[in-house]
C-alpha cells in the first residue's frame, strides 16, 4: 500500500477505531499507572496503541509508536516511518477533561507528509495530506475542506499547553505581536483548532516528542499553516531520541 490517499484513509480509520476503544475504557473506569519517565499512562493507551499499530502492519512501513518505545524497544528512524502516539493528552483524558487526541502521522525523509488526528470526546476526525495540500474533518458523518485563517488585524488568538504552559512563553516567541486571546487547551488537539482556523499561533518553548507532533504538523500545513522549530526552520523529523526542542505553529501567513 503505496497511494498516499490510500494511506490517510487508513491512518483516519484507526485513529477513529482506537478512539472508539478510549471511549470505551473512559466509560468503564481505569486506573493511572506511571511510566519510568513519571509521566502518566493507562490501558487506553495501550489498547490504542494495539489496534493502531496493528492495523498498520498492513502497509509495510515500520511503526515508531509512543508505548513501544516506552517499554524499551529500540527503533530507529528509516527514510519513512509511521509515529503514533495513541493518546496524546493522558493527563487531561485522566482529570476528566476531554482535552486529548489519537496522533498518527507519516515521515518521508525527515518531514511529516501526512496526519490523522481523532478527537475521541467529541467525535471529531482530521486528516490532511502534503504535497497535495488537502486538509478535512469529518464529524457527525459529514466531511468538509478546513484551510488556516490568516490573523485578524486586532489581534492573534493564542492556543497555550493547559500542562505545559511556562510564564514568558509568548512573549519569548511573539515578541511585539498583539495578542486578543490566549486559549489554554490540552494535547494535540491545538494542532486541530488551529489548521480549521480557530486559532492563529501555537508556541511551545518546552520539548516534545516526535510522536507528539508529526500528525498535527502534517495537518496544519496540509491546512496552508507552517510548523517551525525555534531557530525559524520547518519542524524536522528522527531527532535523537525523538525529542523536538519546542516549536511554533502558525496559520495562513
Amino acid at each position: 500500500m503505496h497511494d498516499p490517499q490510500q494511506l490517510l484513509e487508513l491512518a483516519a480509520h484507526l485513529a477513529e477505531q482506537a478512539g472508539h476503544a478510549i471511549n470505551g475504557v473512559r466509560a468503564a473506569g481505569f486506573s493511572v499507572q506511571r511510566k519510568g519517565d513519571n509521566s502518566p499512562v493507562t490501558v487506553a493507551d495501550t489498547l490504542a496503541e494495539a489496534i493502531i499499530t496493528e492495523g498498520l502492519a498492513a502497509t509495510g512501513i515500520p511503526v515508531v509508536a509512543e508505548e513501544a518505545v516506552a517499554d524499551g524497544a529500540i527503533l530507529y528512524a528509516t527514510p519513512r516511518y509511521w509515529l503514533v502516539d495513541p493518546l496524546d493528552g493522558t493527563r487531561e483524558f485522566a482529570a476528566g477533561r476531554d482535552e486529548f487526541a489519537v496522533c498518527i502521522g507519516l515521515v518521508e525523509e525527515g518531514r511529516a507528509v501526512l496526519g490523522a488526528m481523532a478527537l475521541p470526546a467529541t467525535g471529531e476526525v482530521f486528516g490532511g495530506i502534503l504535497p497535495a495540500r488537502i486538509a478535512w474533518k469529518q464529524h457527525g458523518g459529514t466531511r468538509s475542506t478546513i484551510a488556516a485563517r490568516r490573523a485578524p488585524a486586532e489581534g492573534l488568538t493564542v492556543l497555550g499547553s493547559r500542562s505545559h504552559g511556562r510564564a514568558g512563553d509568548f512573549d519569548e516567541l511573539l515578541p511585539g505581536r498583539a495578542i486578543a486571546t490566549c486559549l489554554p487547551m490540552g494535547s494535540a488537539m491545538k494542532f486541530a483548532r488551529l489548521a480549521e482556523g480557530a486559532a492563529d499561533v501555537l508556541p511551545r518553548t518546552g520539548p516534545t516528542m516526535e510522536w507528539d507532533t508529526a500528525a498535527g504538523q502534517a495537518l496544519v500545513e496540509a491546512a496552508g499553516g507552517r510548523v517551525l522549530a525555534l531557530d525559524g526552520t520547518p519542524l524536522r523529523y528522527g531527532k535523537p531520541g525523538w525529542r523536538n526542542n519546542g516549536f511554533i505553529a502558525w496559520g495562513a501567513a
